[in-house]
């Protein structure tokens, strides 16, 4: 419902869960689908909900696959394990793949330029958004509750319902991705239209037949995940994706080594470097996905081949999955209608996509941090009080969610607004990608300033509807959610000229966001009564306030600042921390000064992930 192009296992929370109060969590993660590596690579899909359904016990489960509080049924080996220890796990694998991924992003766009990371990755979304419509959403949605019911009610603990699931699951996902994989050609043609060259075109198409495959292996990552999840193990899934990336840094490596720096064009692309860049690819979603089996051997399950469709309750599923496949469907025609779109905008010299799927990465880097750390903590207290009918508790939680999230990422939405420019040229230029790349996707992370805030607010008005059990409510919502970012896109498209254009669909994102904001919010006052708006309100004036004194001392000291406007890689990184050190401190102060109480929650909250 939030809007968000985003699907990685890179936005998992990395803070530790407060108790559940009565209610199994089974995942309360940003993402509500399995780690998985592979959104970083490209433009991931929409944030896929985690559903709610009633457990057998009479809590409330959520179901999703990357993080518990909870496992439905431990067993000996995890009986020892307490909730700390798996936060603690989560947290670090979540770090450490954070890091390597964005590592990873930096390097492709070094390896390959902007004419070609471009067409990498769009080539490289095609797998996520075909994945997502064939198992991520009803995974997510379905498939985990009802593993999470079958655990506990089955005799021999879901054994037999797990073989039969993976079996089809495995059969299913193997065929589709024949058929997709064949008809590569066709699907690269729809999706880039009329506005790209020749050249690009093909390049993407090359790509695509062997990094389609992926979708195969996705999916089988993120079933194996799912039956280590609830078996009450979360080390394998968290740091199985760092495989991926490392896979793809070496190709990296290898390609420099082999072909050089300078940077091949689309239309130049050789076949070797065809191979060997899309192979390395594929291949790191296959060492990820084997690098799971061993943890299926620890947890005693043992995957046979049972081909049992009719005993897996289809028709049931179907029904379960049809709210899901509506939300899931929207949004992926909105994240084809963006790679279209800035397909068309491929000679290398302008933000493209590979710019778009940086910032993006980045601003949902400062929501995984923050927003999910808030909405980690509170949807256990939100979900308890929605089931006992406290409404009124889960009204203060919600406004005391949205006040701690707005003055956490205030800063970060000052900073990336004031230092948009520099932060992408310290990040990003070098090797293939030059200044003018780097510069143009700096463009674009200023833009994205506006969409950081309004970004986490959805999402925690999207966990408020989970804690009410109101997945239909937020497919629903998320329609004419869809519907305003479409247009926004195909009105920008027109209206600014190609330079602008993934500026232009940054800026349509973060409008849809605070669509989404606002719609929610007032879905739930009609569902749940008064959300304590006035005093929300009141802490985003101060907040606001306080902001825009950081974002004066920001300016101020970066214009005495060697670079100016248009920084070198050393005086844009040097702009980077002390503009940033100023921007933090002033906001600190001032927001001090303007009695924001949330500040010293949100500084606790801090030196506790550090404590840790």
């Amino acid at each position: 419902m939030s809007g968000g192009l985003y699907r990685s296992a890179h936005a998992a929370p990395d803070g530790e869960p407060e108790p559940s109060d009565g209610a199994m969590l089974i995942s309360v993660d940003s993402t509500g689908t399995l780690p998985t590596a592979a959104a970083d690579q490209a433009l991931p899909p929409e944030v896929i909900p985690p559903a709610v359904v009633e457990s057998s016990g009479g809590g409330t489960v959520y179901g999703s696959t990357a993080t518990q509080e909870e496992p439905a049924e431990e067993g000996p080996a995890e009986e020892s394990r307490s909730t700390a220890g798996n936060s603690a796990i989560m947290a670090a694998g979540s770090l450490v793949s954070r890091l390597i991924g964005f590592v990873r992003n930096m390097l492709i766009g070094m390896t390959l330029g902007a004419g070609v990371g471009d067409a990498y990755t769009s080539a490289q979304f095609l797998p996520n958004q075909i994945y997502e419509l064939l198992l991520g959403g009803i995974l997510s949605s379905v498939l985990i509750p009802l593993l999470v019911r079958r655990r506990k009610a089955d005799p021999d603990a879901g054994e037999l319902f797990t073989q039969r699931l993976l079996t089809f699951a495995v059969v299913s996902l193997g065929l589709a991705t024949v058929l997709v994989t064949a008809g590569a050609g066709v699907i690269t043609w729809i999706q880039s239209g009329s506005g790209t060259t020749p050249g690009y075109r093909d390049l993407v198409t090359a790509l695509a037949y062997l990094i389609l495959p992926i979708i195969f292996f996705t999916g089988l990552s993120a079933l194996i995940a799912a039956v280590l999840n609830v078996r009450g193990h979360f080390a394998a899934p968290m740091w199985a994706p760092i495989l991926n990336n490392l896979v793809v840094i070496a190709t990296c490596g290898v390609f420099i080594t082999v072909f050089g720096t300078a940077g091949p064009k689309p239309e130049n692309m050789s076949t070797g470097e065809i191979l060997l860049i899309g192979g390395g690819t594929l291949l790191g979603m296959v060492v990820q996905a084997l690098g799971l089996l061993p943890a299926l051997r620890k947890v005693g399950f043992s995957w046979r081949w049972r081909w049992a469709p009719r005993a897996l309750g289809l028709g049931e599923i179907g029904r379960l999955a049809g709210w899901m496949l509506c939300y899931v469907g929207a949004n992926q025609l909105a994240v084809f209608l963006v790679v279209r779109v800035l397909g068309g905008v491929s000679d290398g010299s302008k933000a493209s996509t590979l710019a778009f799927n940086n910032v993006f990465l980045l601003t949902m880097m400062a929501h995984g941090i923050v927003g999910v750390s808030v909405m980690t903590a509170l949807l256990p207290k939100m979900s308890s009080a929605a089931a006992e009918g406290r409404y009124a508790d889960v009204s203060a939680d919600l406004s005391r969610g949205i006040r701690l999230t707005t003055t956490a990422l205030a800063p970060i939405a000052v900073a990336y607004g004031v230092l948009g420019v520099p932060i992408a040229v310290t990040l990003f230029q070098g090797g293939a990608l030059n200044y003018d790349q780097a510069f143009a996707t700096g463009r674009v992370l200023v833009v994205a300033a506006f969409a950081v805030i309004p970004l986490s607010v959805s999402y925690l008005c999207t966990y408020a509807f989970y804690s009410l059990q109101g997945n239909k409510t937020v497919a629903l919502i998320n329609l004419p959610v869809v519907a305003v970012r479409i247009i926004g896109y195909l009105v920008l498209s027109e209206v600014l000229s190609q330079s602008l254009a993934a500026a232009g669909m940054t800026a349509a994102n973060a409008v849809s966001y605070l669509v989404s904001a606002l719609i929610s919010l007032a879905v739930l006052r009609r569902r749940i009564g008064r959300l304590n708006l006035g005093s929300v309100a009141g802490a985003l004036v101060k907040v606001v306030a306080a902001a825009a004194v950081a974002t004066a001392a920001g300016l101020l000291v970066v214009h005495f600042l060697p670079g100016g406007d248009t920084p070198g890689r050393l005086t844009a990184a040097l702009q980077v921390v002390i503009g940033g050190g100023a921007i933090m401190l002033a906001y600190l102060v001032a927001a001090t000064l303007f009695k924001v109480h949330e500040v010293n929650q949100v500084v606790g909250m801090v030196r506790r992930k550090l404590g840790r």
